[in-house]
């Protein structure tokens, strides 16, 4: 009997509004080895998604004024954006610890643990004409929960090197940052018509079937006390970016106006 593949995109979906949803493995044991190595072995993945993201500008782009005369993503770009987003999705997974096996060099990877259910449908024309000013409040906080878990990621990486495996709050903090950054990529993607959501988990759905680890994703109090920390933390990082950047073009200016003055008087000793 032939074996049934694990995973299979759906068919697109009309005048529905369904979230894209992150299926993940319950974190287990990994080989320190490859723990130590990630981020190097990772390296190639990036390469490739640095070109493929490239064309997946163009294709927003195109898609984007397709989409206001069809109220929907043409079938070719839909099904590649489909794909880079579930190929990037795989690779931050590994990236952030979430996964051991590495990731495929494909789109479609039934086999592979880390799956997006992402369906594109219908889109609402004037949704789609201010997608870029509707998306402003979940890109700030996208920005905020990646850029936390950024500043505290060399711990994380240090404490999966000495256990062998992430922690069950760190796990479900790092699951739920990856599934919002991977659910505003495909609303930004004009793959789904659902704002992103859920950022501290599916508490509402806790009744619900699990079909994996993080669906849904049911986040401990230490999990949400961390993404609250990683909010914090993205805010330290924009508030000291921006003073950086304030006290720079405030030198920058000073010195202008400095060399401007010696100029005009003859410079120094005159």
């Amino acid at each position: 009997m032939a074996q049934q593949p694990l995973w299979a995109p759906p068919p697109p979906m009309s005048n529905t509004e369904v979230v894209p949803e992150l299926d993940l493995p319950a974190p287990g044991a990994q080989r320190r080895w490859t723990i130590l190595l990630r981020w190097l072995l990772a390296i190639p993945h990036y390469v490739v998604l640095f070109v493929l993201e490239i064309i997946g500008f163009f294709a927003v782009v195109i898609g984007w004024f397709a989409a206001l005369v069809l109220g929907r993503l043409p079938h070719p770009i839909a099904a590649y954006l489909a794909g880079l987003l579930v190929y990037r999705t795989r690779v931050y997974a590994y990236s952030m610890l979430l996964v051991e096996p590495y990731p495929p060099f494909a789109f479609d990877a039934p086999g592979y643990p880390v799956q997006v259910d992402v369906r594109p449908a219908e889109l609402n024309r004037l949704a789609v004409l201010f997608r870029l000013i509707l998306m402003i409040p979940a890109a700030v906080l996208q920005s905020l929960v990646v850029s936390g878990w950024y500043a505290l990621c060399f711990f994380f990486w240090l404490i999966a090197l000495v256990l062998g495996r992430l922690p069950e709050p760190v796990f479900g903090a790092t699951a739920a940052t990856a599934r919002f950054a991977m659910r505003f990529t495909a609303y930004a993607s004009l793959l789904t018509a659902a704002y992103p959501k859920r950022l501290f988990g599916d508490e509402s759905l806790a009744l619900v079937e699990r079909r994996s680890a993080s669906r849904p994703l049911l986040l401990s109090g230490g999990a949400k006390v961390l993404v609250v920390v990683f909010l914090v933390l993205g805010l330290v990082n924009i508030g000291w970016s921006s003073t950086v950047s304030s006290q720079d073009n405030g030198n920058t200016t000073t010195n202008a106006r400095t060399n401007a003055t010696s100029t005009n008087t003859g410079g120094p000793g005159r």
